[in-house]
């Protein structure tokens, strides 16, 4: 029987949750989707369906433990697990994007929220920092 657990919204603590918590954690600051962690557990001998990554991960997201990222409409959402007192929503946090291996790459820059607070105050406009994303080419690609 599952057991309730009382963090933001109600939630229910079930095995599979409990396991997919655990591997969010060793993967903590790593943006993956749905696809890779359903690899993950394939390849752990474990099954855990996308449609239980989805339900669970989207609770994580409403209970602050995990940030859910919408690139663009050719790329699969992606998650990453953080730490309650980390979570992103305090932070000014922008991505950039490998066009080349889409690799997905937090940015965490003092010049981005100057650039940020200069849109507010000199064009009133509030720049979404968690939808804010560059696209490039990434160091390691580069290197190719």
């Amino acid at each position: 029987m599952a057991e309730k657990i009382n963090e933001g919204r109600s939630a229910y603590k079930t095995k599979q949750r409990d396991t997919l918590l655990t591997y969010l954690k060793t993967v903590a600051g790593k943006h993956i989707t749905v696809n890779d962690i359903c690899l993950h557990f394939s390849d752990q001998g474990q099954r855990i369906g996308q449609t239980t990554v989805y339900r669970h991960l989207e609770k994580m997201v409403d209970e602050g433990l995990v940030n859910k990222y919408i690139i663009d409409s050719g790329t699969p959402a992606c998650f990453e697990y953080v730490a309650p007192e980390d979570h992103c929503a305090n932070e000014v946090c922008f991505h950039c994007k490998c066009e080349k291996c889409g690799r997905l790459i937090h940015l965490h820059c003092e010049e981005l929220e100057v650039i940020q607070q200069h849109l507010l105050e000199d064009h009133a406009f509030a720049l979404n920092p968690m939808r804010t994303v560059f696209y490039g080419i990434c160091e390691d690609c580069r290197g190719e």
